[in-house]
Formats: structure tokens, sequence, C-alpha cells
């Protein structure tokens, strides 16, 4: 597995099936020039570039072509929590990325006001630096302390106007999602806050019922964080968040595809009930591409056994050791189309963040990002493309 910058010079791969916006295209080339999509074909018909990539040299028989996965939550990889600072970011975005993850939003557990703003300031400056970087994803504090999964309960508080500025104005526009249980007293006004600043405002953690769920929609919320986990579930008489996020064509799902969060006939629902509108995230803490053990996540005490991270104190799911090349895998084991499956990697979470004109996609005038994959789904070799301007 390798990873490589496509940023300079032009770069063709060729005899690829390229699986991108819905559809797969069999014998088929992209062409990068400076890190950007130029031009992509069928047959033979591409021209020569300072870098030339048979997909079936490299990744066998029946290579797959994608877009750069976007995963638009993740709290850390390789036992670095992306809590802990700039290093920490790299470390884990690293292991990410040779799993295909090209852009990520950095997401960050609930802590004080204080330190929230000192890291969602910090990420503000990564993504003058990093073209990795996208933002920040704020997963608290304003959640459901009922609902709190791998939260520290003691930290939660409701959304008010003033603390919900302080932590926009700290990203600079850089924060791309603030995960909020819309029920809590100012949640509606939050989530216009929210939306107005420019960023997504996402229900989770929450015990809304669907018609709270519907009027945080209506408010401008335009995701469900990690559907059916830290919310009610589906009762027949008691439809919840889940289905209010499905009927609404505005709302795009997250999804943690690692058969733990959800099971796989749920998987294959979530994709059936909101078809286009699922991202399939990692929600991966430190222990992925790392060792069972104990961790920290936030202010939590976690256990990692058997791949599977738990709170020390509840028990509660917390977070996941995915990687998105093993959500495409589990996906697709899960009876979702490879089709489908590669768009809630790419163009819909790209679009969720409001990236969708310039990420998520291999048509020309995007960014070079590409993932080479084998005919088992696994990643053979990534490139990416500069920062977004």
């Amino acid at each position: 597995m390798s990873t490589h910058s496509s940023a300079t010079g032009s770069l063709v791969i060729h005899s690829a099936r390229i699986v991108d916006g819905g559809a797969i295209t069999e014998d088929a080339w992209v062409r990068i020039e400076e890190g950007t999509v130029a031009a992509r074909g069928t047959g033979s018909d591409w021209t020569s570039a300072d870098a030339v990539v048979d997909a079936t040299s490299v990744a066998g028989a029946g290579a797959l072509l994608t877009p750069g996965f976007v995963d638009i939550h993740g709290h850390g990889g390789a036992g670095a929590s992306f809590d802990d600072g700039v290093d920490a970011i790299r470390i884990g975005r690293d292991l990410h990325r040779a799993h295909g993850t090209t852009r990520a939003v950095v997401s960050l557990v609930t802590a004080s006001v204080d330190s929230l703003a000192r890291n969602v300031a910090l990420i503000a400056d990564l993504t003058e630096t990093d073209a990795d970087i996208l933002g920040s994803h704020l997963e608290g504090p304003f959640l459901d302390p009922g609902h709190h999964g791998a939260h520290e309960p003691s930290l939660l508080r409701h959304p008010v106007a003033a603390d919900v500025a302080r932590l926009l104005d700290a990203g600079r526009g850089t924060v791309r999602q603030v995960t909020i249980a819309p029920e809590l007293p100012g949640g509606l006004d939050a989530i216009r806050q929210i939306v107005a600043a420019g960023s997504a405002a996402s229900v989770g953690h929450t015990d809304a019922d669907a018609a709270t769920a519907v009027a945080a929609f209506e408010a401008g919320a335009s995701i469900l964080t990690h559907a059916f986990n830290a919310m009610p579930g589906i009762h027949h008489r008691a439809p919840g968040p889940v289905l209010a996020a499905a009927a609404d064509h505005r709302v795009v799902l997250e999804a943690i595809a690692d058969d733990v969060h959800l099971d796989p006939h749920v998987v294959k629902l979530v994709f059936d009930a909101a078809p286009g509108r699922v991202a399939l995230v990692t929600d991966a803490m430190a222990a992925a591409g790392s060792a069972d053990g104990h961790y920290d996540l936030g202010a939590v005490s976690v256990t990692v056994k058997n791949g599977v991270a738990r709170a020390d104190d509840t028990g509660s799911i917390a977070g996941s050791t995915l990687t998105q090349d093993v959500a495409l895998q589990r996906a697709v084991a899960a009876g979702v189309t490879l089709e489908e499956a590669v768009r809630a990697l790419t163009e819909t979470p790209a679009r969720a963040i409001g990236r969708g004109a310039v990420l998520g996609g291999l048509r020309p005038g995007m960014l070079g990002d590409v993932v080479l994959l084998d005919a088992e789904l696994r990643v053979a070799r990534v490139w990416s493309g500069p920062r977004l301007a």
C-alpha cells in the first residue's frame, strides 16, 4: 500500500473499472494535471503523462478506481486522538489516508468550551497547511445527557447562543459540522445559528422524537449523526429521528458500517430508506489501526477488546476502530451495491459539508483524489490532490 501526492505534473491511471457518480465504467482511464482531474475516458485513447499507471499491474484483474474517500466523522487512529493536537491529528490522518480517506473532517468529543475553542482554532490553522484537513466537527457539548454515549456527562451543556458563537468564531469558517440534540433548551435557535454561519447542523446524541427531528430539519439541520446510535430507535408507533431523516430529502444520514454499531441488515435498511443520502463514516477513535487496550477518548476512559471500543464506566460503544475501506467492504457484504457504497464514501459526505463541487467525484475540474482498489476492495494505492482553495 502506498500513497502519493499528485499535486504536481501529470498522471494517467488506465485499465481500471471507474466507480463514480453511482455508475461503473469498464476499461476506463483518468488524467490528472497539477492535482486536478483533467480528463477521463475509456480504452486506450489516453495520451502519455509524466507518470502512467496501469491499474491492473498494481491492483490485479478487476482493479477499481474511485474518488478519494471523505470521512466527515472520525476522532483518531494509529494510537492518536484528534483531541490531542497537531501531531496527533497528523498521525491519525496518515493511518486513514493509507486506507483511502484522502480528506477528513476532524471530529472533537465533548470538552469545555475553552478547550474546544482552542482545538477548533488549531484545526482552522491546519486547513491552511494540510491539504487533507477539511475543518472540524463538534460532536458536543450540546448533547442529551441521557444519550451521552462516550461523552463525559459533566461537560455537556445547553446551546447558549454566546457559546455557539464562540466556537463557530474560533473556527474562522472551518467548523463544518456541529452535532446537537435539538430538544435541548435553545436547540432549534442554535441550529439556525449554526446554519447561518455556514456550518452543517447535525441531529445526534438526542432523545428527539420524530416531530422534534422534523422541526430540527425545518430549522436547517441537514445531517443525522451516526444513525440509530445515541438516539431513539424505530418503533411502529414512534418512528423517531431515523425515519424523520430518511423521509427528508435534504438530510444525509451517517452510518457506521463496522458490524458493531449497526447490524448488516440495518446498514442495508439505511441505504434502502435514504438512497443517495448515506455517508459512511468511521467514527474511528485512537485504536483504529492500533492494538487492543486502554485509551482516552476526550475525558472518557475506554477499553478496546477484539477491536470493539467501550467506555469503562458505562459499557457504551465508544467510537470505532473502523477505516473507510473496511466500511466499503462491510457495506457491500451487507448487500449494498458497489456503486452506492462508493457514493456513500465520496460524493455524499462531500456534499453534506458543502464541498460537493470539488470533492467526491472524478469529473474534470475536481480535485485529483483517487483510490485504487483490488477486486477484493482492498486499497492498493492512493493519490491526493492539492488543498482546497
